[in-house]
């Protein structure tokens, strides 16, 4: 691999041959997930022949149901999906451009939904341009609408075409586009194009400098946005294993993507030295679902999480851990200190995230035992006997440290592997939100378009796009599944550190409505840590005390 510090732009104006390779985490977890469906499921799956337009796919699609898959996960994708509705391929291809800084900018957005739903005729800026729009509505989508555009209303020529294809995604594209704006007017004015038509046009060009897809580009990732969301649908154990597996990608942190999984009938088992491998692993569903939860119909298989998740384990820990644990159940911790000999914090680290209960031991236990087996009474290098006989011993000394609260152990999960497979931190102050009127995000749907209405949740995205002018985009997540919140810049002037800074929080605003998207325009902010503790007395008996903070949820912000 050669690495030379050549500018590619400067390189391309040369006329030097420049091929942009885009590395793409979907393609590893597809690729990861295709055998694992094989060996567990008895399914071969291919991609290249997945049964086009299935209905059961493009319902989930319609629900915005889009948690890991590929292009369509975002908030602004998930808001849109409702309101674009797609039923099949052509749509997605749409989906996937749509919701660009170009079309964004340009204004293209709203009107081809308004024409999608009916209520917006369909026309187009000029007759001429109606055979280069039809498939979009009269609304320029793509980069090749917009070169054909130039090339029909304006005159220019296939030289002309590519200065303005290259404009488009130059980064001094300002200046250069500056010039071709003046070749566009007096291109159209020469075939009688003028006033606001032309203007009209122009924006729909110039503002795809901004950046929007080529259709070809859009039709290439859209095959993978349908690929990730079948095996969503079809396959989700599998697909989550591969999506943990391949991470960092992707929009969401894994403690999302677990969440989600689990709102679907996925078992996810927790992190055990005696269970779990290095990466995630299928396991097979034996029994009910843990928790009580319900399987979901077509559902197989379970997910062991990998100690990979492990914060602050060494990948040469984890994988004598892996190893040793295949040639020989670990006996105790002291067995597993001596055998894979992981350092003290990393021990500490296991116990307290709970990955020695298939040793028999309470995670405070645990702690009390590695301790032990960290520091040893005695030689370094006991005998055999007597390091049997002083580890059967240590086995049977009971900790003296108070054992974790349910809620306690969540914030433990969260400390040490960024997720849990528990309870959602919510879960535990139900009640207390309940006494102050805060709904679910599974019952937004229930509610009248302008209710007020509060919710709360972990926050998990932060968003304020250039193109938003200056909106805060915020998506809380609950026990039941996500929502939301939207505010404008004057509250976020005058709320800024707390609706950056906490990991909770409480919303209160008017809940808006449509085309079967939801949000909540926000008006009222709490931290939802001082919210709960502010419930009324006896309200709940797991809230937070001041000495319990909420978890650090791991959060998608400004990217």
């Amino acid at each position: 691999r050669v690495v030379v510090q050549w500018d590619k732009d400067d390189c391309a104006d040369l006329g030097i041959i420049k091929v942009d390779l885009l590395g793409l985490g979907m393609l590893q977890a597809l690729e990861e997930a295709i055998p694992l469906i094989r060996r567990h499921e008895g399914v071969n799956v291919d991609l290249a022949h997945l049964p086009p337009d299935d209905p059961r796919t493009y319902r989930m699609l319609r629900a915005a149901d889009t948690v890991g898959v590929f292009q369509i996960e975002s908030r602004a994708q998930m808001a849109s999906l409702p309101r674009n509705a797609p039923e099949r391929f052509y749509d997605l291809v749409i989906q996937v451009a749509i919701i660009r800084p170009g079309p964004i900018v340009g204004g293209m957005v709203h009107p081809y939904f308004e024409r999608r739903n009916g209520r917006e005729p369909v026309v187009y800026p000029h007759p001429c341009l109606e055979p280069i729009l039809e498939r979009t509505l009269g609304v320029p989508l793509f980069q090749e609408q917009i070169l054909r555009m130039a090339m029909v209303a304006a005159g220019f020529t296939g030289g002309e075409a590519e200065e303005l294809r290259r404009a488009m995604g130059f980064k001094r594209s300002v200046e250069r586009m500056e010039r071709i704006e003046e070749r566009l007017r007096r291109g159209m004015a020469e075939r009688g194009i003028v006033g606001e038509t032309r203007e009209a046009i122009v924006r729909s060009i110039t503002s795809f400098a901004l950046y929007g897809f080529p259709e070809s580009h859009a039709a290439s990732f859209a095959l993978i946005a349908y690929a990730s969301a079948y095996l969503k649908r079809h396959h989700p154990t599998a697909f989550c294993i591969a999506l943990l597996n391949a991470w960092p990608m992707g929009f969401y942190h894994p403690a999302t993507l677990v969440k989600d999984a689990q709102r679907h009938g996925v078992e996810v088992r927790p992190i055990d030295v005696g269970s779990s491998d290095w990466k995630c692993r299928w396991e097979e569903a034996d029994g009910p679902p843990a928790a009580g939860r319900a399987r979901a119909a077509g559902v197989a298989g379970a997910i062991r999480l990998g100690l990979r998740y492990v914060k602050g384990l060494r990948r040469e820990a984890g994988e004598a851990i892996e190893r040793e644990r295949r040639r020989r159940p670990f006996r105790d911790a002291d067995d597993l200190a001596r055998r894979c000999r992981p350092r003290e914090p990393e021990l500490a680290t296991l116990a307290e995230c709970g990955a020695l209960a298939g040793l028999g031991l309470t995670r405070r236990e645990a702690l009390w035992q590695v301790s032990r087996a960290a520091r040893p009474a005695g030689p370094l290098f006991e005998p055999g006997r007597a390091r049997g006989r002083k580890s059967r011993r240590a086995r049977r000394e009971r900790s003296p440290l108070p054992e974790m609260t349910p809620l306690e152990e969540t914030l433990a999960d969260y400390a040490t592997a960024g997720m849990t497979t528990g309870p959602h931190p919510l879960a535990h102050l139900r009640s207390a939100l309940e006494s102050r009127g805060v709904v679910r995000a599974a019952d937004l749907a229930a509610r009248p378009h302008g209710a007020r209405v509060r919710i709360a949740g972990s926050v998990i995205v932060r968003q304020r796009p250039g193109t938003a002018k200056g909106v805060l985009f915020i998506t809380v997540e609950d026990e039941t599944g996500m929502a939301q919140a939207i505010v404008s810049p004057e509250l976020l002037r005058e709320h800024r550190r707390l609706l950056v800074g906490a990991a909770g929080l409480v919303v209160e605003g008017v809940l808006q409505k449509r085309d079967g998207s939801l949000s909540l325009r926000g008006e009222r902010f709490w931290s939802l840590a001082e919210f709960t503790r502010a419930a009324e007395p006896g309200a709940a008996t797991t809230r937070p005390s001041r000495r319990t903070p909420y978890p650090a949820t791991p959060s998608h912000d400004f990217r």
